[in-house]
């Protein structure tokens, strides 16, 4: 005797939700499934309820394997609601399944663009980079598709929510979005994040300081503890005379060491070229008290201060 099952959307998806907690996989999609259609008959537009049913639906299917339907049940739920993290993380862990790498890393970059403590992505990218290098070789980047730029308006709308349900839903993500893949401890993206940054500082010696831009980026996606790499990024910023992102990584540098020299002396040079002397001397002070008889400092000093006068 087939089972029967509740008429209601949400008494639907309550089922379903039980069902997939107790493995019953197949069971919990036919449940999503009946809630869709029960939704779209209703007539009225829930784009966010149906995106969340979408989503659901493409987690049974990945749970047994068939990536290809959750693919499309993940894209169908961003369609209804862009940039929404669980499609996006179950979507790649498909791609990532079918091997089609240059995908995966996309939607792990695009969640990362929302949260950046998400630790399945920041884990996805660390696989997916190693897999590109392997099959593309170095210049593996310009083979990507372009990366989506995610709105402030979704950002906002996953930092809104209470800090705890945060960090509930990271873990909750994470644990679904676990493969048979070997994951990556904490102090394996410190080692990656240190071999990136060294990669970005051999790219500085040679010129190439746009190159170094983005193994500092990457670098940054793995640890973002490193006051060096972010002082590091700024000399780029400087020679590529982007100045206001100089700033930005000077001032991420010295919150992490309020004794990077570097940081003051690069910030100090920022802010004469965008004529911010007041603040680019108040810089060279700070480095001053730390290393009074600093050379390049006192140079800068004596510029900033005729430029004053």
């Amino acid at each position: 005797m087939a089972p029967k099952f509740p008429e209601s959307v949400e008494a639907l998806r309550a089922a379903g939700n039980e069902s997939f907690r107790n493995g019953q996989y197949a069971e919990a999609s036919v449940l999503y499934g009946r809630a869709l259609r029960a939704l779209q008959a209703r007539g009225s537009s829930d784009p966010g309820e149906e995106s969340v049913l979408y989503s659901n639906l493409a987690a049974c299917h990945l749970k047994d394997g068939n990536c290809r339907d959750c693919i499309k049940d993940c894209t169908s739920a961003l369609a209804l609601v862009p940039f929404s993290i669980k499609p996006l993380l179950r979507r790649a862990c498909a791609y990532e399944a079918l091997e089609k790498y240059h995908l995966a890393y996309v939607d792990y970059k695009t969640v990362l663009q929302i949260d950046d403590n998400v630790t399945s992505a920041l884990e996805g990218i660390n696989r997916m980079t190693r897999a590109l290098m392997d099959s593309l070789g170095p210049e593996w980047r310009q083979k990507l598709p372009s990366i989506p730029l995610v709105p402030l308006s979704a950002q906002k709308r996953w930092n809104s929510s209470p800090s705890e349900k945060r960090r509930e839903t990271a873990k909750n993500i994470s644990k679904e979005t676990t493969t048979t893949k070997s994951r990556v401890p904490s102090a394996g993206a410190a080692e990656r994040a240190r071999v990136l940054k060294e990669e970005g500082n051999e790219l500085v010696k040679k010129g190439n300081h746009k190159k170094a831009v983005e193994k500092y980026n990457e670098s940054l996606l793995f640890s973002n503890q490193e006051s060096a790499t972010y002082s590091n990024r700024a000399l780029c910023y400087l020679a590529l005379k982007q100045y206001k992102e100089a700033v930005k990584d000077c001032t991420e540098a010295l919150k992490l060491d309020g004794r990077n020299v570097k940081a003051f002396y690069r910030r100090a040079q920022a802010y004469k070229a965008l004529k911010d002397y007041k603040s680019s001397l108040a810089d060279i002070s700070s480095l001053l008290q730390i290393e009074p008889r600093n050379g390049p400092a006192q140079k800068l000093r004596q510029e900033v201060k005729q430029n004053l006068n």
